[in-house]
């Protein structure tokens, strides 16, 4: 059946748009059906149904439902794919009456969302290490690549790939079920499912991608996965903290760049084009979180945040406040990132030179963050800003040749015809 006639370009932007948001819950959905020894071969027929897509909508149109035709073809391709494989799969007892591409059932959607969630749980097995546990769900259901996920996770590309192979070897080894754990293994899972969410939103708010600066679609299905997770988990006050600080950094989207897509420095933004309602949501969700004893990570990033939101010019923010919850967040969570920010703040309390004694520390011990370009984009203004131009320069130039982000290299460059 023929649908909506659109543009190459359109249609290259509709499938990039669905392979962030429908990737996962197709690696999930298919992976949900055939058991979890299925998990590379459902991301290669995730990636197949949207080449698929584009080559199809082309010459045939967008159909009326484009991500319900997208899961009536996944599935037809695993199937086609075991019934390759082995003649005595019992094929017959995986195949269901498939329905049109246009047609999708309409217990679909709410199909999907539960393989997502059961299939985050999943990869989040003890059997896993932590950060292995993080690296499997951003690229099995995220459909991040190494390079993404070394970004987020400050760090190298081959110890990326070390830790996929290992995860994927670990969970097909124990053959570990779809199934959301018992409430003893409640809190050690949502731990990994909980940090993985995190970063999903941080890789959008914060592209490594060359293009673009901010991705929101990436951003969005961190929320509705954090909201799924809420829902299933009402209990758990971790989820409402970092559902708080999703809606704060969110409320912000409108200011960080201008009409010419150019990077708009957090002192420089407009506050009034802060979404007032995404905000109090954060505080409703933080207020929410604070019911119980538990303080983590997520409270005082959230708490970080909301001192932001709240504070009507950056001069008058209460940075004294940030300061003392940045130091205990660095006491959960040693990152080199959060010391990162923690000096930032102590240059803007004590002076330049504070700052960057503590920075010159971090890019001499830390191995990970040498290779960081915001530690020398900030090294480069706190420089500048003592007037030690020579130095200002060499880091900017350090930390232009770190990024590949399009946005982030014209702000450096601007810095460095100015100095």
């Amino acid at each position: 059946m023929s649908g909506q006639s659109c543009s190459s370009i359109e249609i290259n932007q509709l499938t990039d748009h669905l392979f962030r948001k429908e990737y996962g819950k197709m690696v999930s959905f298919l992976t949900a059906r055939f058991g979890i020894a299925f998990l590379d071969s459902a991301n290669d027929i995730a990636q197949e149904t949207l080449l698929s897509a584009i080559n199809h909508w082309r010459t045939q149109g967008v159909p009326k439902n484009p991500e319900g035709w997208l899961y009536i073809v996944a599935k037809n391709k695993a199937i086609n794919y075991l019934k390759r494989q082995s003649r005595n799969v019992g094929i017959d007892t995986l195949s269901h009456t498939l329905t049109e591409p246009d047609s999708p059932s309409i217990s679909l959607e709410k199909e999907i969302e539960d393989s997502m969630l059961k299939m985050i749980f999943a990869c989040s097995s003890p059997l896993v290490p932590m950060e292995s546990q993080v690296v499997l769900i951003l690229s099995s259901l995220c459909g991040f690549s190494r390079k993404e996920i070394a970004s987020a996770m400050v760090t190298n590309e081959e110890v990326i790939k070390k830790k996929l192979y290992r995860a994927k070897k670990k969970i097909r080894d124990a053959n570990t079920t779809l199934e959301v754990p018992g409430i003893d293994a409640l809190n050690d899972r949502l731990n990994g499912v909980s940090n993985s969410l995190y970063l999903l939103f941080n890789e959008g708010y914060n592209s490594s991608s060359a293009n673009d600066l901010i991705r929101k679609d990436i951003c969005l299905e961190a929320v509705r996965l954090a909201k799924l997770l809420s829902q299933y988990f009402p209990e758990d006050t971790r989820t409402k903290a970092l559902l708080a600080l999703m809606c704060f950094h969110i409320a912000r989207f409108d200011s960080r760049m201008d009409q010419m897509g150019a990077i708009v420095l957090f002192k420089d933004q407009n506050r009034s084009l802060w979404n007032q309602q995404l905000i109090n949501q954060g505080i409703v969700q933080l207020s929410m979180a604070a019911e119980g004893d538990q303080i983590s990570s997520y409270h005082l990033e959230a708490g970080i945040a909301m001192q932001h939101c709240m504070a009507k010019d950056y001069d008058s923010t209460n940075w004294s406040i940030i300061k003392s919850l940045y130091t205990q967040l660095y006491e959960i969570k040693k990152s080199p990132v959060i010391k990162l920010n923690l000096a930032i703040v102590e240059g803007i309390l004590h002076g330049p030179m504070a700052a960057i004694a503590i920075l010159e520390d971090l890019k001499s011990k830390n191995k990970r963050l040498s290779q960081y370009y915001l530690l020398y984009a900030t090294l480069g203004e706190f420089y500048k800003r003592v007037g030690q131009n020579v130095l200002a320069t060499k880091n900017f130039k350090v930390a232009l040749d770190l990024t590949e982000n399009d946005k982030e290299k014209q702000l450096l460059s601007k810095k460095l015809e100015v100095g």
